[in-house]
Order: C-alpha cells, then structure tokens, then sequence
C-alpha cells in the first residue's frame, strides 16, 4: 500500500513547553484561581507536546510502511494581518495577543492598520473572510516566525523525521504556509482569502495531486480547531470524493486552541467545539477516527 503520513504545523510555538529558569518566555497567562503560567512557545496548544511525541513514536513503530511523509510549515514574519504588531487601537496601542478583530471593528476605527495605507484592504479581507462563515481575524500572539526556535519541528518529532529519512533513504516532503502578511493560511492548500496577485496562496495543486495517489494517508498535527481542521476541509473539498474515504484522523496526535473567554469568563469562541465538529462531520464523509496506536497495528 502507499501509505502516507501528513503531520501539520508540528513546530515549537505550538508546544506547551513550560518555561524555567533563564528561558525565553513566549506566551504568559494567569489562571483563575491566580496561577501564572509561563510558556516557550508563542502559541502554546494544550496537549500539543504529548501529541508530538505521540507522533513520532508512531513514525518510529510504523515507518518502512510510510511511503512519503509530509510536514507543513506555518510560516509568518512579524507584520502579518494575524499578529498584534499589524494593528493599533486611536493610541496607537497594539491589541494583546487572542484579540478578535470584526470588520465592524475595522469600520468604526476601534481598531486600524499601522500601515495606513492598507486600511481599506484590511476592511475588505475581513469581510470577505467573515463571508466564508469559519473566522473572523484573529491577532495571535506572534508565532512561528521564520528562522527562529518557535518555526522548528518539536524535537522528538523532528529526530523520529530523520531517522525515517536516513532508513527510508528519501526526505520528508514539507510543505510551507502562511509568508503572506495580507491573509491568514491555516490551511495547507491555500489561504481563507487568496491573494491573487500571490500563488502561494491559492491552491496547491502540486500537494493535492501528490495526496490523490496515496491509498491511506494518516493525519496528525496542531491545532485541530485551526491549521488541522482547515487542510483537512480544504482536502475534502478538492481532492474528489472517491480519496476522501482514504484519510485516517489520529485523534490523539492533535489537540484544539483552548476557548476565548471574556474578563468575565463568557466563552467568545469555543475552539474545542469547533475541533469535535469538525471530526464528527470528517466522519460523517467517511474518513476515519483512530488513534496512532490502533493506525496499521
């Protein structure tokens, strides 16, 4: 069989790698109960870790059946449509990182473009991205920025990657999303709103044709209320009906983007919801829930 492994966004700002003594804190946050978490990533995803060393012992105990292997990586520069530093409130202030930004937001002036120019475009990509039903914008905190520790694959995961490179005598198919400042890219095959000026963000044909020849493809990675559950509709959506029954989702090598709350704790948006409707309808087309321990046992 041609088996294939598709692992997504499986990079260090996506861990929830806990900071100690003399690290680099990349995200910060309190609990309720006063509890101060501190981070490495920028962007940590609960489970995240777990999930990673999940996969790469799967990658180990499976990998002279894996006839290729692709790892997509997002990849962003510190002015991105998604990051804080893109925006400012009437005192120039950027907004705190998890901050959702309407096109009623953007309208009204509440919050703007630091790049002036850019104002109407930014008003109009908002628009059309909460046309599509899935996201409003959302200004992360910033992550995955190229050439640093935070774009890098989690590093058990990353040794498991060569080991199969080195045994199998053929490298890792990776593929790279998200250095277009004007749009978000979840999703490996193209970005919630094309740039057509870009191709980078249009469909990947070349990936898509490349998964059509697999007979089962495993998929893993990070988040699965975001850059998992957006490739993974992206592929149903263009790959044909006939491959999408192929698609195995390892449900323990994946976690979901906790929920935004308010001040007063009412969820904004339940990310984790989002992530179990997105399994169940993956399902309901036909494709496979198991676990990496279950998958080719």
């Amino acid at each position: 069989m041609n088996v294939h492994l598709l692992i997504i966004d499986p990079q260090n700002d996506f861990m929830d790698i806990a900071a100690t003594a003399g690290d680099a804190v990349g995200f910060a946050t309190t609990l309720p109960d006063g509890t101060e978490l501190k981070f490495r990533s920028g962007l940590p995803v609960a489970g995240a870790l777990e999930d990673m060393k999940r996969t790469a012992a799967l990658v180990d105990r499976i990998g002279m059946k894996l006839q290729k292997i692709h790892v997509t990586l997002d990849s962003h520069h510190p002015i991105d449509i998604g990051h804080p530093a893109f925006w400012m409130d009437s005192d120039g202030n950027a907004p705190p990182p998890m901050t959702l930004i309407s096109a009623d937001a953007i309208a009204d002036g509440t919050w703007s473009t630091r790049i002036p120019a850019l104002r109407d475009y930014a008003l109009k990509y908002a628009r059309d991205l909460e046309a599509t039903g899935r996201y409003q914008i959302m200004a992360w905190s910033p992550h995955c920025l190229i050439g640093t520790w935070g774009h890098n694959i989690e590093t058990e995961l990353a040794g498991a990657l060569e080991r199969w490179s080195v045994r199998r005598v053929r490298n890792v198919d990776y593929v790279t999303k998200g250095t277009n400042m004007l749009t978000e890219h979840y999703g490996a095959l193209m970005a919630e709103v094309p740039v057509s000026a870009d191709p980078s963000t249009q469909l990947n044909a070349r990936f898509l044709q490349v998964l059509q020849e697999a007979d089962v493809i495993a998929v893993a990675g990070e988040a699965s209320s975001h850059c998992v559950k957006a490739t993974v509709e992206q592929v149903a959506q263009n790959i044909g009906d006939e491959h999408v029954k192929k698609f195995h989702l390892l449900t323990d090598c994946m976690s979901p983007v906790p929920p935004v709350t308010a001040a007063d704790g009412t969820v904004l948006v339940d990310f984790p919801a989002m992530a179990d409707q997105f399994k169940q309808d993956m399902a309901a087309r036909g494709m496979t829930l198991t676990t990496s321990e279950k998958f080719l046992a």
